[in-house]
């Protein structure tokens, strides 16, 4: 297993720039999660460290040796796709042992290395079919098993779970955190652009936009103390809430009244006098948002779709500019007939953000 350093790595295609000033160390065992939104990188950046992309600038070292150079097969490296790529003809065992025959392992060799892994993916008493007498979620397991026989350096998933339905899309990402719970000093990155995956497989998650990364931490970090308005936004589903305001007290909880209704809410993030009178963006996640009866609310709306989903009751509330996102609240238990209705909606301080200029105060 191996360390894996990115120092100033960045991709062009031609005048076209597509990634920058990518600097990352991914330590030994971790599980990094890339994400971010449609074209920015996700991909790429894998590809790049797979070897299947030229990196137009910087360096690139596994286990302290530069490898920008070093052909993808020479890397220590297994990458499974977002198509299973099975040899049709091939039986699963006859797909997890091929690349083990291209590197003359022997025949005992193989064959243990496959049992183990068909043992760990649970694949034992699918060793004998061919990929068309399998599941989706099979077959990605056999894609992934094809990997672990081969005993990498490093592994690479590229969306390994997006063709799957829902049901198999949840086992199969179970599957694979019992995978990695049973190869502890394994070293795996994976893109996703699927919350729940980065959220609960990630031992860290990098955010990319912009051509670079916007903030790189461990889930809970990246949904408790975003850095920015972009990633407060892009992690926590549905989005984190954000409402213009101006701030009327300052000091160790920082008061802010709204622009839209004049509500105001207090954030317990310290700011000086200097912040007296600035406007600043504050904003709130969905389920972190409760109703309240007394007049220090934070956002009055009508409630313009109330959506039940069981477990929580999810609320669109209108806005005085409709050309703004709707605010959304996530109500615990189940909330009949409340569409049409005015809703008064505050949060707990402890859990309130504040932006200037984009950029969180927490990191001011």
């Amino acid at each position: 297993m191996a360390d894996l350093v990115l120092e100033n790595v960045g991709k062009s295609y031609g005048g076209v720039e597509v990634l920058k000033d990518i600097n990352l160390n991914i330590a030994q065992g971790e599980l990094v999660v890339f994400v971010g939104p449609s074209g920015c990188g996700k991909s790429t950046l894998l590809r790049m460290i797979a070897g299947l992309e030229k990196i137009t600038t910087g360096n690139l070292s596994i286990d302290g040796m530069r490898v920008n150079d070093v052909p993808p097969a020479q890397r220590g490296i297994a990458m499974v796709f977002q198509s299973y790529a099975l040899y049709p003809h091939m039986t699963v065992r006859e797909n997890m042992a091929f690349a083990l025959k291209l590197a003359k392992k022997t025949k005992t060799e193989i064959e243990t290395s496959v049992n183990r892994a068909a043992k760990a993916l649970q694949l034992d008493s699918y060793l004998d079919r061919l990929p068309k007498e399998l599941s989706g979620g099979q077959r990605q397991r056999v894609a992934i098993g094809r990997s672990i026989v081969r005993d990498p350096k490093i592994y690479l998933f590229d969306e390994p779970l997006s063709n799957l339905d829902a049901s198999l899309r949840v086992a199969t990402r179970i599957e694979i955190a019992q995978l990695k719970e049973s190869m502890p000093n394994s070293t795996m990155v994976y893109v996703t652009h699927d919350q729940v995956e980065a959220m609960t497989l990630a031992t860290r998650i990098v955010v990319l936009a912009n051509k670079g990364i916007a903030q790189v931490g461990t889930p809970l970090e990246l949904y408790e103390t975003p850095r920015n308005e972009f990633v407060a936004q892009f992690i926590g589903s549905p989005a984190m809430n954000i409402l213009q305001g101006k701030v009327t007290k300052t000091g160790k909880v920082t008061e802010v009244m709204l622009a839209e209704g004049k509500g105001t809410i207090q954030a317990n993030i310290p700011t000086t006098d200097a912040y007296m009178g600035k406007n600043l963006n504050v904003g709130m996640r969905p389920e972190d948002m409760v109703v309240t009866e007394s007049e220090n609310y934070a956002f009055a709306g009508e409630v313009t779709i109330s959506e039940a989903l069981g477990e929580v009751t999810q609320l669109y509330l209108g806005r005085s500019n409709p050309d703004l996102p709707q605010v959304i609240a996530k109500l615990p238990g189940i909330h009949r007939n409340l569409r049409g209705n005015m809703m008064h909606l505050t949060a707990d301080p402890a859990k309130v953000h504040l932006f200037s200029d984009g950029e969180s105060l927490l990191y001011s």
